[in-house]
């Protein structure tokens, strides 16, 4: 994760160890909590309570943040993202979801801001349009990650659905060579 010299302060710190934070977590197949009790970077310290709670909270909902952003966008999955845009999209987006006290935009604002600070030069956009399309979900009144939830249900099954079918035309295509060979085998005995 590259740190473009960038100097934060306040909240924009915390959330920046936040995204430190679980980046050292999905690099060395860890969880926050694990990272917190042994050795860790930060570019600024000490650690902050709030980017603690940050990380803690986010890397605890990992699995249904993680559905979100894949719902959310389509064109990419979230295994294949850039690590930095991957942590940093779960990071805002449970703050958006579970820190009322900081309004969404500011979290987009700071998310942009980290975006910039840590991400290429493709991240700033990839995550505000991201966070964006979001936002206007919960701004509809949308439960996020129960509808996340739900297509991620809904893609598992369609994809159970072709898997039989995939597998109910190996078992045909198998019983007519089957056949046929039984058909070649009757005929070689009538010689």
């Amino acid at each position: 994760m590259s740190n473009k010299h960038h100097h934060f302060g306040g909240r924009t710190l915390a959330r920046a160890q936040a995204l430190q934070l679980l980046f050292q977590a999905e690099a060395t197949d860890r969880t926050v909590y694990e990272v917190l009790e042994g050795d860790y970077a930060l570019s600024q310290g000490p650690l902050d309570p709030f980017g603690e709670m940050l990380a803690r909270g986010a890397d605890d909902m990992r699995h249904e943040l993680d559905a979100v952003i894949s719902a959310t966008s389509s064109n990419w999955s979230v295994s294949r993202m850039p690590s930095v845009d991957r942590n940093l999209l779960r990071l805002a987006l449970y703050e958006m979801l579970e820190v009322d006290e900081v309004a969404i935009a500011v979290t987009i604002d700071e998310s942009v801001e980290l975006a910039k600070a840590f991400g290429s030069d493709e991240s700033p956009k990839f995550i505000n349009g991201v966070l964006g399309r979001v936002a206007s979900k919960m701004d509809k009144g949308v439960d996020v990650v129960a509808e996340a939830k739900r297509l991620e249900a809904e893609r598992a099954a369609h994809e159970d659905v072709e898997d039989d079918e995939c597998e109910g035309a190996g078992v045909e295509a198998r019983d007519e060579a089957a056949e046929a060979v039984g058909a070649d085998d009757e005929g070689l005995g009538e010689e």
